[in-house]
C-alpha cells in the first residue's frame, strides 16, 4: 500500500528547508569579492555568458561603489539578470571560465555579485530604462516566460507596443513555475516581472493559449509582427505499462504545484521516492522531496554521472541533501499494489563501443510510494502546424534562421520552443533580445 502523506515536517522545519540556499552578499562582502576580479581584457567569463554581459565592467563598478551603474551594465544585456544570477549554472558558464578557477580552483563568485547589483537596483524601486518615441507598430508575443518578456522589453524600448499572451495565470514562465523555491525566495519571480513591465508599452493577457483562445493566422492579421516564446508543452513518456496509475507524477507538474502552494505542509509526499532522469528537474524534485520530509529519495539515470545534464555541482548538492543517485539503470516496469505504485523495476545498462546503450538483462527493483518522471519535455506542434498558418519544424520544434525568423513572414520565435535551444533561462533571454532586434529591423522595412 502506498505511503503518501502531507505534513511530514513541522512548519518551522519546512520554512528552514525552503529558505534561500544562497543568502545574498552584503555590501562589505560584495566589495571584497569584487576586488578578487582581475578585470581581464577579452575576459573569458564574458565570452562564456550567453547574453554577453560585460562582467569585468559590472564587477569593477561594484568595487568603486557604483552599484547602480553595475546593475545597468547587467540589465542592458540581460533584463532578467536578477533571476539568472540565482538560477544559472554559473559553474559551467561564467565562473567556470574565470581565470581564478584555473589558478586557484575558486572563481570570483560572479553570480552572487550579479545578484547583489540587480537586487540593489530593484529594491530602490527605480526604473532605469526609457522608451523611444512610439512607432505605432504592434507586436504580439506568445508566452510570458523569459524569452517572451525579454523580447517585449527590448521591443518596448525601441518604441513598439507589445501585447503578451500567456496561457497560465501568472507571468514568468519557468522562473515562476519551474525553478526550486529555495533559489527564488520572497516571490522574486513576480517582482522581476513587475520591474520589466514597469517600462510601459507592454500589456499582458493571461489565460490565452495558442491553438485555443488564440490562432496564429489571426495574430498575423491583427499585429505587425509576432514572436513565439511558448516554451515546451508536454512531458516525455516512459512508455511503460502502469504509467498513469496512482503515485506516478510528472516532476514539472509537481514542482509547479509546489511553487504555487504557500503552505508546504499541505503537499503530500511519499516516504520512498524514485526519480527517473538526469537533468536539473530531476535534481530539483529530488531535493524538494527530501525537504518535504521523504525518507528515502533516489535518482536513477540510464548512463553515467558524466552524461547527466545536471552539472557536477547540482549532483553534489542533491547528494549532500541526502539524495542517492544510481547510474546505468533504465526503467522496464512499474509494480503496483491496489492500483498504486509500490516499486519500479530497472534493468542495468551498458554502453557499447559505438556509444549505444543496451540492457544487460540483469534487473533490480526499487520500492517506491511515488515515482517522478523527469526525462525531459517536448514541444507540442499542433498550434503552429495544424492550421492554415503553418510553421516549418526542425527536430520537433520551430525552425528559425540565424535571426530567429520562422518560415512565415513576420513571425519570429525563441526560447525552448525553437530547434537548438539549450534549455537555460539565460539562453531564452538572449533569444528574446536578439529576436526583438530582428523584429525591429523587419518593422523598419515594412
Amino acid at each position: 500500500m502506498s505511503d503518501i502523506a502531507a505534513g511530514r515536517l513541522s512548519g518551522e522545519e519546512l520554512a528552514e528547508n525552503f529558505a534561500d540556499i544562497h543568502p545574498p552578499l552584503d555590501a562589505k562582502s560584495a566589495h571584497i569579492e569584487a576586488s578578487r576580479c582581475y578585470f581581464c581584457y577579452d575576459a573569458p567569463c564574458m565570452e562564456a555568458c550567453p547574453t554577453g554581459i560585460d562582467i569585468p565592467s559590472f564587477i569593477r563598478k561594484i568595487s568603486t561603489d557604483n552599484v547602480r551603474g553595475s546593475a545597468i551594465d547587467i540589465l542592458e544585456e540581460n533584463i532578467m539578470g536578477g533571476a539568472c544570477a540565482r538560477v544559472c549554472p554559473t559553474e559551467v558558464l561564467c565562473e567556470g571560465a574565470c581565470v581564478r578557477t584555473a589558478q586557484e580552483g575558486k572563481p570570483v563568485t560572479i553570480g552572487a555579485l550579479q545578484r547583489f547589483a540587480t537586487d540593489w537596483l530593484m529594491e530602490k524601486g527605480e526604473q532605469p530604462f526609457t522608451r523611444a518615441a512610439t512607432t505605432g507598430k504592434k507586436v504580439a508575443i506568445i508566452g510570458a516566460g523569459p524569452a517572451g518578456l525579454s523580447a517585449a522589453h527590448r521591443l518596448s524600448q525601441l518604441g513598439h507596443d507589445c501585447e503578451v499572451f500567456e496561457a497560465l495565470p501568472k507571468s514568468g514562465g519557468l522562473n515562476e513555475y519551474g525553478i526550486a523555491d529555495y533559489k527564488v525566495v520572497d516571490n522574486f519571480a513576480q517582482k522581476e516581472v513587475e520591474f520589466i513591465l514597469g517600462l510601459g508599452g507592454i500589456t499582458v493577457h493571461h489565460g490565452k493559449k495558442l491553438g485555443q483562445e488564440l490562432a496564429l493566422g489571426t495574430l498575423r492579421n491583427d499585429f505587425d509582427a509576432v514572436f513565439i516564446g511558448s516554451g515546451l508543452g508536454a512531458v516525455q513518456a516512459l512508455a511503460l505499462e502502469g504509467e498513469n496509475i496512482e503515485g506516478v507524477f510528472n516532476a514539472v507538474d509537481y514542482i509547479a504545484d509546489l511553487r504555487q502552494t504557500p503552505d508546504k505542509s499541505k503537499l503530500p509526499i511519499g516516504r520512498r521516492v524514485v526519480i527517473i532522469g538526469g537533468g536539473s528537474t530531476a535534481i530539483d524534485i529530488a531535493v524538494k522531496s527530501k525537504r518535504l520530509g521523504a525518507e528515502d529519495v533516489t535518482i536513477v539515470y540510464r548512463r553515467g554521472a558524466d552524461a547527466m545534464s545536471a552539472t557536477a555541482v547540482e549532483q553534489k548538492f542533491a547528494q549532500t541533501n541526502g539524495v542517492k543517485i544510481k547510474h546505468w539503470m533504465q526503467p522496464v516496469g512499474i509494480v503496483s499494489d491496489n492500483g498504486a505504485v509500490s516499486a519500479v523495476e530497472f534493468e542495468y545498462t551498458k554502453q557499447g563501443s559505438d556509444g549505444k546503450l543496451t540492457g544487460t538483462g540483469e534487473k533490480t527493483i526499487l520500492p517506491a510510494d511515488m515515482l517522478f518522471k523527469a526525462i525531459g519535455q517536448v514541444f507540442v506542434p499542433d498550434p503552429v502546424s495544424g492550421t492554415a498558418a503553418q510553421l516549418e519544424l526542425k527536430g520537433g520544434r520551430i525552425a528559425v534562421d540565424e535571426r530567429y525568423a520562422t518560415s512565415l513572414d513576420g513571425v519570429y520565435a525563441g526560447g525552448d520552443c525553437i530547434d537548438g535551444n539549450v534549455g537555460l533561462t539565460v539562453a531564452a533571454v538572449q533569444d528574446g533580445k536578439k529576436a526583438a532586434l530582428a523584429i525591429n529591423d523587419y518593422l523598419a522595412k515594412k
